[in-house]
């Protein structure tokens, strides 16, 4: 009897019980096992997959949904695998293929490596801007440089309907399952103030090795800049975020200070021409997985 091929076994929602299956399929492909952001993007978000009949997964992908419940304005598509000996098979279109028919109408975004891209533009999906990744060890700035105006502090519980209520303006969308995680998610959560109002807000989670800058949402590249400096002042790891490349000067001003280009992702959307909320307070996003 022929072992029946994965391509047509049944797609199912990832629960956190699947957290050590995900990341096996993460390792298998080479990436990280990142079982902290596992952990977010099954809570926050829904998770689809293939079981192997050999144990673990044949595939997975996650989506974030922003908006009403039930009736989202956006969906985020994030962590799109297919384990190696299943490659090139057909299962990455048709995973694809079932979450954009899942969502019916609701526009849909994606950051996109280089090798994803062709499927995803098979699919519909036009490539809108592109995100740097950056990692590296922040240097603060020298005794010569200018002190920041910019006032930051650590958020504390008070401070979150400011921050969903910034958030939503700049983004675009409603993000609040996925932002009122951020405290108990990041390892450092902090926002940048103006007379007492919020212009900006990050987050620093872990991740491996690193923290991971991101969200990161600011009135201008100085407050980008005062935000990013503040939470490397809380840390010893290696910095690491994805920066929108039309903020050409963050971009130079972390490369200055140790932080170094590694690789680049486009950002793709489907179902609209260009993504939601204001792009020039939008700096870096929570994960490229969430958006």
């Amino acid at each position: 009897m022929s072992t029946p091929s994965p391509a047509h076994f049944p797609i199912r929602r990832l629960t956190l019980r699947d957290l050590t299956a995900c990341a096996d399929l993460s390792e298998n492909r080479g990436w990280p096992r990142e079982e902290h952001k596992w952990s977010f993007l099954l809570t926050a978000g829904t998770g689809y997959g293939i079981d192997d009949l050999a144990g673990g997964l044949v595939a997975a992908c996650v989506v974030s949904e922003y908006g009403p419940q039930g009736r989202p304005d956006l969906g985020a598509i994030g962590m799109v695998l297919v384990a190696e000996r299943h490659a090139r098979q057909g299962i990455g279109r048709r995973m694809m293929r079932h979450v954009v028919s899942s969502m019916g109408s609701t526009p849909l975004t994606l950051h996109a490596t280089p090798f994803g891209r062709p499927l995803y533009e098979e699919l519909g999906f036009k490539v809108t801007g592109r995100a740097e990744m950056v990692v590296g060890h922040f240097s603060p700035d020298g005794p010569d440089e200018p002190r920041s105006r910019i006032a930051t502090r650590a958020a504390t519980a008070a401070d979150l309907p400011g921050i969903l209520r910034l958030d939503e303006e700049v983004f675009g969308v409603d993000r609040t399952p996925a932002i009122t995680r951020l405290p108990a998610f990041a390892d450092q959560l902090r926002v940048a103030e103006e007379r007492g109002r919020i212009i900006g807000y990050a987050a620093a989670w872990p991740n491996m090795d690193t923290h991971v800058v991101g969200p990161l949402i600011a009135q201008d590249t100085e407050t980008a800049k005062a935000l990013i400096a503040s939470l490397a002042a809380g840390t010893d790891r290696r910095l690491r975020t994805d920066i929108d490349v039309r903020h050409e000067e963050l971009l130079s001003w972390v490369t200055e200070r140790g932080l170094a280009p590694v690789s680049s992702n486009d950002v793709m959307m489907y179902g609209i021409t260009e993504p939601p909320g204001d792009w020039t307070r939008r700096f870096a996003p929570l994960t490229v997985a969430a958006g």
